[in-house]
């Protein structure tokens, strides 16, 4: 038996088996586009809801550690609660059982064909969604093709009593079974391709079925190591979220194993005449569906223990949140989270904007502070948001996407520049307080009106950004117009007072130059807008 050459066999065959995973798993995930996010945020309120959806969108891109990962940054993230979260990790075990139903259909004959298929649609198909199909089917067939390269491997070791005996040690010794699924899923990072593993040692009549099931339950405890993995350094909510997902599947495993016995009958009177390959993926689907109808009943007693395990309120927030770059292979769902951290750049921006009012109409000293220390934060908030889209920018995007991140990153550029602009207030109403410069009562009023318009102006934006709301965007460019009018019509009655001698040339230099940053405020505030216009297709002239 040539030793080394199966051993390349076998990983060379996991190499195109994992490879294929992603491929398909890219194509069906494009293929759902932004909608996959969408579904996540809004149709996750119940347990049973969140099971549905977990299923779903794992089984869409082939990875129940993806999806987990994906929830340890929503959690973090603020956008779904832990007991939601909970309800699609546990639907998220049972879609990834799909991949090895897929496999136990044994269509590895296709294999080729599937993808020389996937391939020609992918290149010649006129359509985006065809051209993803295309993909979907090119990784099938790579995914089958690695599982043959893996079961042909096996085979020399058919020969091997040593081989043999150590198998069937698994099923002696049910525990050492689920010790070793666990290391080898904590290894790859992949239950489907350690149950695929599996079942391509079982097709070569190496394992049988009582030795597989305890690795297969051990497969399950292995594939939580991403989310873990995910956890370090983010909050105590997303901490939690990663635990629940290793208690769900520790018990699970530690349950089935005392039920050995009945859960093996169980499999065994579902399946009928099956062969061992669909047993086993028969035992993966079964293992998750009735664990989570175990627990779907108990959701509140997870929460809770996790709670008293990880006990303690959150922390105070203090930079970046939605920036998580476990979720750039979906990046649907990582722009999403970009948005979402544009919109408390802004909100800071806005918190500036208040200060700055009141630093100007006041005198207020501590509001300029406020103001300064504000500023040092977005310049932050920019930095970090700019090095994730720009990371982000370099994986497998649709032309939709990029154009998203495209009008993401000039949207971080403007949120900025208006920091900017009211620091610049800020360093004048502190010039002002320094050189003892009064304004006027009509400068001080007039001052007042063009800071409100431009506050609502700003608040539109925010919210249109948060909401894609192409109405409110619309209006905000309405705005806009006003405060042109507005900054042209100050400006003239400033002009006016200095030719009547009831305003000093330094305080109007002063005002004048407070108008010009508001006004500029205001035409970022709009090129803000117009971005959200732009993913309607919308162009508006101002």
């Amino acid at each position: 038996m040539d030793t080394v050459k199966m051993i390349f066999d076998f990983l060379g065959g996991l190499g195109v088996f994992l490879f294929g995973m992603r491929v398909m798993g890219d194509g069906l995930q494009k293929v759902a586009g932004d909608r996959m996010r969408r579904v996540l945020e809004v149709l996750t309120t119940t347990a049973f809801r969140g099971v549905i959806v977990g299923a779903l969108v794992t089984a869409i891109i082939q990875s129940s550690s993806a999806t987990t990962v994906m929830l340890v940054g929503f959690v973090n993230a603020g956008l779904m609660t832990l007991k939601q979260a909970f309800g699609v990790i546990m639907g998220a075990n049972i879609g990834t059982t799909m991949t090895a139903q897929l496999i136990a259909f044994k269509i590895t004959k296709l294999a080729l064909a599937f993808v020389g298929v996937g391939f020609l649609i992918n290149l010649f198909g006129r359509r985006k969604l065809h051209k993803y199909f295309g993909l979907v089917l090119l990784g099938l067939g790579l995914l089958f093709m690695g599982l043959d390269f893996m079961s042909g491997a096996m085979k020399p070791l058919r020969g091997s009593q040593a081989f043999i005996d150590l198998m069937a040690t698994f099923g002696k010794y049910p525990l050492l079974g689920v010790l070793i699924g666990a290391a080898m899923t904590s290894l790859i990072q992949s239950s489907s391709a350690t149950i695929a593993m599996l079942m391509a040692v079982a097709s070569q009549g190496l394992i049988s079925f009582d030795a597989a099931l305890p690795i297969l339950f051990g497969d399950n405890i292995g594939t939580c190591i991403t989310a873990a993995l995910a956890s370090i350094g983010v909050s105590k909510a997303a901490k939690r979220t990663a635990l629940a997902h290793v208690l769900f599947n520790v018990f699970g495993a530690a349950l089935f194993i005392l039920l050995l016995p009945w859960f093996k009958s169980f499999v065994l009177a579902i399946s009928g005449d099956a062969d061992v390959t669909r047993l086993i993926a028969n035992a993966h689907t079964s293992f998750n569906v009735m664990n989570t109808m175990i627990w779907l009943f108990m959701v509140n007693l997870m929460v809770k223990i996790v709670t008293r395990v990880i006990p303690g309120a959150e922390g105070e927030i203090s930079g970046p949140v939605y920036l998580d770059k476990h979720l750039y292979n979906t990046p649907s769902v990582a722009l999403g989270q970009a948005t979402r951290e544009l919109v408390n750049m802004a909100s800071l921006a806005s918190e500036m904007m208040e200060k700055a009012e009141t630093a100007v109409a006041n005198k207020d000293m501590k509001a300029v502070q406020r103001i300064y220390e504000l500023e040092n934060m977005v310049n932050h908030f920019q930095k970090e948001i700019t090095i994730y889209l720009t990371e982000l920018s370099q994986g497998s995007l649709t032309e939709e996407q990029s154009d998203r991140l495209t009008n993401l990153m000039h949207v971080v550029n403007d949120i900025e520049r208006v920091g900017d602009h009211l620091e610049n207030i800020a360093e004048l109403a502190e010039f002002r307080v320094d050189s003892r410069i009064e304004f006027s009562q009509q400068a001080y009023q007039e001052l007042a009106e063009i800071f409100t318009l431009v506050k609502g102006t700003f608040s539109e934006t925010i919210k249109a950004l948060e909401t894609d709301d192409y109405n409110l965007a619309r209006s905000v460019l309405e705005r806009e117009n006003e405060t042109d009018e507005m900054e042209r019509e100050l400006r003239n009655n400033h002009i006016f007072r200095l030719n009547e001698g009831s305003c000093i040339p330094k305080a109007g230099i002063i005002y004048l130059d407070i108008l010009s940053n508001l006004e500029r405020v205001s035409d970022h505030a709009a090129n803000i807008a117009q971005a959200v216009l732009d993913r309607e297709g919308e162009v508006v002239l101002i």
